[in-house]
């Protein structure tokens, strides 16, 4: 089992029950267990368009079997179950999932990049880190 850490995030919608759901369907997933939840933050957009509404934010600290590619297809499922279509870069979302970490690995490929870049720019995803770490 791999320890990773997976940064959440919603800005449009029910951004709570967004959340809320996302967290049923990864636990639902076979081969990952949740071990920490951060509290749920509430953050200015940090660039894309003007005008969105804020994001709530967490992040969890889960184990995992799957491979940082197979994780990655999961929650990009999860993603479009829960309404998500692709729009402009960093515009509203009902619902993302990132990869912050998976174990010690460095991965840099078009799909994946671990750990995630940008991560140590952005207080919201410090902050919830911080309190799975």
């Amino acid at each position: 089992m791999t320890i990773c850490y997976l940064g959440i995030g919603s800005n449009l919608g029910n951004r709570r029950r967004n959340i809320r759901l996302a967290l049923k369907k990864v636990k639902e997933l076979q081969d990952i267990k949740i071990i920490k939840i951060s509290k749920i933050i509430e953050t200015e957009p940090l660039g894309g368009p003007r005008n969105q509404g804020k994001f709530l934010n967490a992040a969890l600290k889960i184990e995992t079997k799957l491979s940082p590619f197979d994780l990655l297809e999961r929650l990009k499922n999860i993603e479009r179950e829960l309404g998500r279509t692709k729009t402009v870069r960093f515009g509203p979302r009902p619902i993302d999932l990132d990869i912050l970490f998976y174990g010690d690995k460095i991965i840099q490929s078009r799909k994946l990049e671990v750990p995630h870049p940008r991560i140590f720019e952005r207080e919201f995803v410090i902050q919830p880190l911080s309190e799975v770490l």
